[in-house]
């Protein structure tokens, strides 16, 4: 399995030998033996993290505006120049394909980021458009530099207006002689920014942001890290949090964005877009379920463990399974991912709840395992992201 375009200095510095799968690339799960060190980096300081694995387009023409109104959720005509937006994409049905962000970098070009493959369902709504889509995702790397530190180093490297680009704002510009585009986007809910480069570049760009940032705290931080982070600020994973459609088995698997909290993301005034007939349905319905966050309760795991006479053992990174989550008339949803929060010392969990179980407030038990044993926990419902500091948007 190859390496990124970073792997020359990613491998170099992975002591832990700590290697995870990513779409088709080897991708760090930690640098050191324990992520302990670049979860507070991401936090406290600034967390360099190799993204290059996600599928990149470039989408351009002067129907690329509306072919991209066609394909996902997301008003693209309100998506000024210079401004990046996160939407999902949905089949007829209005089931979730895939999630990313639309990048609009000219008039009439787009870059567009997925988990998955995507020129497919490109091509097959695109009949009749002037429009065309080059796949970047080899060419060109992709480095997230997130944390309270991020703005600093981007500016001891470039001129000052990086520092005013808002939040999901997108730019060209200078670092360190190096033509980069910089989106205020990352996937650690802080702040944070996504650099783009052509690959060729992509060592000489590591280096000098690894050099500026050494005064900050930089540390190149790796997936087991981000997972973390990613589940404090309530943000989605696909395969784990929800099953796109073209990998469900059952019909029960799929997910729409209203199932998923994401309906902020749908924009039922436009006239068209795939699936919207379906999502105005069950706008009007309400979902059935619906995803939301779980904050267990301390004082119930600590007697779930006592009975073994054990203390408590959280877990040290986050998990990726699915845990069944109880109510007062029996399983009422499971959980997809959680951790414990170092930073907000709670517990925490993803999970798809049934009806009335995901009413904000609910209390509701999670599935919790003691010397083999299936045992339950206390646990409320809380509203996502769990942690949302001002510095994000600030």
């Amino acid at each position: 399995m190859p390496g990124t375009p970073l792997h020359e200095r990613t491998s170099a510095l992975c002591r832990a030998s700590n290697w995870r799968r990513w779409a088709g690339y080897l991708a760090a799960g930690s640098y050191d033996l324990y992520h302990d060190r670049e979860y507070w980096a991401i936090r406290n300081a600034a967390g360099l993290i190799d993204v290059s694995p996600l599928y990149k387009y470039l989408i351009r023409g002067p129907d690329a505006v509306r072919f991209l109104d066609r394909l996902v959720t997301r008003n693209v005509r309100k998506c000024r120049v210079g401004r990046v937006m996160y939407t999902p994409w949905c089949d007829g049905d209005g089931k979730v394909i895939d999630d990313g962000t639309v990048a609009r970098l000219d008039e009439n070009v787009f870059r567009l980021t997925s988990a998955d493959p995507s020129l497919l369902w490109f091509h097959d709504n695109a009949a009749g458009m002037d429009v065309s889509f080059e796949d970047t995702s080899e060419s060109t790397a992709a480095l997230a530099l997130q944390g309270p530190n991020a703005r600093k180093i981007l500016k001891s490297l470039s001129a000052p207006d990086i520092g005013g680009l808002g939040f999901f704002g997108v730019m060209d510009v200078d670092l360190a002689g190096i033509q980069v585009s910089v989106s205020r986007t990352g996937y650690t809910g802080d702040l944070g920014y996504e650099i783009w480069v052509d690959a060729e570049k992509a060592v000489p760009l590591w280096d000098a942001l690894m050099e500026a940032g050494r005064s900050y705290g930089i540390v190149p931080t790796g997936l087991m890290a981000l997972d973390m982070a990613r589940i404090e600020a309530g943000l989605l994973l696909v395969t784990v949090d929800y099953v796109p459609t073209h990998q469900a088995l059952l019909e029960s698997q799929k997910s729409t964005p209203l199932e998923l909290g994401l309906a902020w993301t749908v924009d039922l005034g436009k006239e068209s877009f795939v699936g919207r007939d379906a999502l105005a349905r069950q706008a009007e319905t309400g979902p059935e379920w619906q995803l939301r966050g779980l904050e267990i309760d301390w004082v119930s795991l600590e007697r779930a463990y006592d009975s073994a006479g054990l203390p408590p053992m959280v877990p040290s990174s986050a998990w990726r399974t699915s845990v069944p989550v109880y109510g007062g008339r029996g399983q009422v949803g499971y959980a997809t991912s959680g951790c414990w929060s170092p930073l907000l010392k709670k517990y925490i969990a993803l999970a798809h709840l049934d009806g009335t179980a995901g009413v904000l407030g609910s209390s509701l038990e999670m599935e919790v395992t003691v010397e083999h044993k299936r045992l339950r926990a206390s646990a409320t419902v809380v509203e996502t992201p769990f942690f949302d500091p001002p510095r994000k948007r600030g």
